[in-house]
């Protein structure tokens, strides 16, 4: 078997990024912690049961960017005897893990919501107003930090959705408090809670599918295997090409191990290099391949 291995980006900028994205997780987990404390002050001096519990919501997301940020040091551990790729698809593990605390999240909302629907109780509107606006300040930033990264890799989208929704959901608690401090009308307050769960589920919904499909070791969503196939059959001296297969060792990184069919055994290396250099636009930098001598009848196989 011929094996080998490359990386589509500079490894200085691979330090950049690792620098960038661990100063943010810090940030937002600094800025939240203060946040959770300030809020249930907040919640305590003016007796809302809502602050409070919107307090006990974001402290899930402090946890939540945690264990983001243990996942994205992790890849940074050395492969080992036991862990030949070493911890990096703990970042896979740790996107579903907060699919799953942001879906008992809404579940939360959700349940808070009805019950506020058949019991509507007075709250302070407008000191609720006050709190959410700093909410939506703190988590807006929060996940700005993570904008420019979130497509890139899903355990930073993990962490970015949750900051995402905790700016809307404030937004929506902003929006009624100033609606219930002039008008007295408490049902809004439930009815925009019901509006906010659906619009976080329907941007959970796609973390779930995703993170799950690579813990499968599924195809990554942005990969047409088709593509990459004709991509490899396209390199001259390729015969044929099968026994694809493409999976994620992370969130940022893909490998791809084939069996090649070449017209002349002499060029492989030449093959080789071809091959991995159209590869980089898919992101997958671990290429295994395999050789095989075409009068073994692989071509009928693949074709």
């Amino acid at each position: 078997m011929a094996g080998q291995h490359s990386h589509a980006s500079h490894p200085h900028n691979h330090t950049v990024r690792f620098d960038s994205l661990n100063k943010a997780f810090i940030v937002g987990i600094v800025l939240n912690i203060a946040f959770v404390v300030a809020e249930v002050g907040a919640g305590w001096w003016y007796d809302s049961l809502a602050l409070l519990s919107d307090a006990g919501h974001n402290l899930t997301d402090v946890i939540s960017l945690v264990l983001a940020l243990m996942a994205f040091r992790l890849t940074r551990v050395r492969s080992s005897a036991k862990y030949t790729y070493g911890y990096k698809k703990s970042t896979v593990l740790v996107s579903f893990v907060n699919a799953m605390i942001l879906l008992i999240a809404i579940g939360g909302i959700v349940y808070e919501s009805i019950h506020k629907l058949r019991n509507p109780s007075p709250v302070p509107g407008m000191a609720i107003a006050i709190v959410a606006g700093i909410g939506v300040l703190i988590n807006g930033f929060t996940a700005f930090l993570f904008l420019k990264e979130k497509e890139k890799d899903l355990n930073v989208k993990g962490a970015y959705l949750h900051m995402a929704a905790d700016a809307l959901v404030s937004v929506g608690v902003l929006v009624s408090g100033l609606i219930i401090s002039r008008t007295g009308w408490y049902i809004i307050d439930p009815i925009i809670g019901l509006v906010i769960a659906a619009v976080i589920f329907i941007s959970t919904w796609g973390l779930l599918r995703d993170s799950i499909r690579l813990s499968l070791d599924g195809v990554p969503g942005d990969i047409c295997i088709e593509d990459v196939k004709s991509a490899i059959a396209a390199v001259s001296g390729v015969t044929c090409v099968y026994h694809v297969h493409i999976w994620a060792i992370s969130t940022t990184e893909n490998a791809l191990t084939a069996h090649i069919v070449a017209e002349s055994p002499e060029h492989t290396e030449q093959i080789k290099s071809q091959i991995r250099e159209s590869l980089k636009k898919y992101h997958i930098g671990h290429v295994t391949l395999e050789f095989d001598d075409c009068r073994e009848g692989h071509e009928a196989r693949c074709c």
